[in-house]
């Protein structure tokens, strides 16, 4: 391969392992981020600057690339705009096939506010002319650690419902794969999750006994739930809190309760555990 694959949010902890693993492989990168002095330096890797709500250079950062890895933008009110900019100037540069990190329960009523940006991205994607691969993500069992208080207490409004937690590295594994082998998943959606369904209650069990630190959760109210994210963080836009809180809503919802197969069919192997994930936490 003489044409280099794009890897946004290379400084980042999922498109920093999909070039590692790129790279290792031999395959030529350019990587493209907004700070470019935080570029890892991997061998045959260039940089080129974007933000995804500069067209203009994201045009300049794509061309002469045909497959490009779009991982989502942080959380911002202006998240959905910045993603359908993105993927309007990737198909203007001439991008011929794009694979994008979506949610697992991406909809255009999604319980999970953000993942309607999800959705809207992919709708986006869909009609771009270009071919592509949606990486329907659930919730990163990697962050669950940074839900729980000083105490290890993580409180929301999620009940008994049920969350196939995937490991980040099984994310970065998947997408590496598929970047070197495009046509093989063109315009396949795949949803990644881990190997089981955990209760809040039940996965943050799992982390105490292999971590040895002290987690448990707490359910409370809806209201609860958002009287307590205004008291601690004040001052936040209200899309904000609804994303904290729906976080939660949607475990209990059930959405996320699906274990897919997606991943054992593309590794060739299982589905990293939690348990298996909370060794590298110790």
């Amino acid at each position: 391969m003489t044409t280099p694959i794009a890897v946004t949010g290379a400084t980042g902890h999922l498109g920093g392992q999909i070039a590692r693993l790129l790279s290792a492989a031999g395959v030529p990168l350019r990587l493209v981020v907004r700070n470019p002095a935080r570029a890892p330096e991997l061998p045959d890797a260039e940089v080129a600057r974007a933000t995804y709500a500069d067209a203009d250079a994201v045009r300049a950062a794509l061309a002469g690339v045909d497959v490009a890895f779009m991982v989502s933008a942080g959380e911002s009110a202006t998240r959905r705009e910045d993603h359908l900019t993105f993927v309007d100037a990737a198909a203007r540069a001439g991008v011929k096939h794009l694979v994008y990190t979506s949610f697992a329960a991406a909809a255009p009523d999604a319980v999970f506010t953000l993942g309607r940006d999800h959705f809207h991205t992919e709708e986006a994607i869909k009609a771009s002319g270009m071919t592509y691969t949606l990486l329907r993500d659930n919730f990163y069992a990697d962050v669950l650690p940074l839900f729980a208080d000083a105490h290890g207490v993580v409180r929301g409004p999620a009940g008994d419902g049920r969350c196939a937690f995937v490991a980040r590295t099984d994310v970065g594994e998947v997408a590496a794969s598929v970047l070197r082998e495009p046509a093989a998943h063109a315009d396949a959606t795949y949803t990644l999750t881990g190997p089981e369904s955990l209760t809040f209650a039940e996965a943050l069990a799992i982390l105490s006994h292999v971590t040895g630190r002290p987690y448990r959760f707490e359910n409370e109210t809806v209201e609860a739930a958002y009287g307590r994210r205004r008291a601690d963080w004040p001052g936040e836009p209200d899309w904000q809190y609804e994303a904290w809180v729906s976080t939660y809503t949607a475990v209990a919802s059930g959405a996320l309760a699906e274990v897919s197969d997606d991943i054992p069919a593309l590794l060739g192997r299982r589905a990293t555990s939690l348990a298996t994930l909370a060794e590298t936490l110790r």
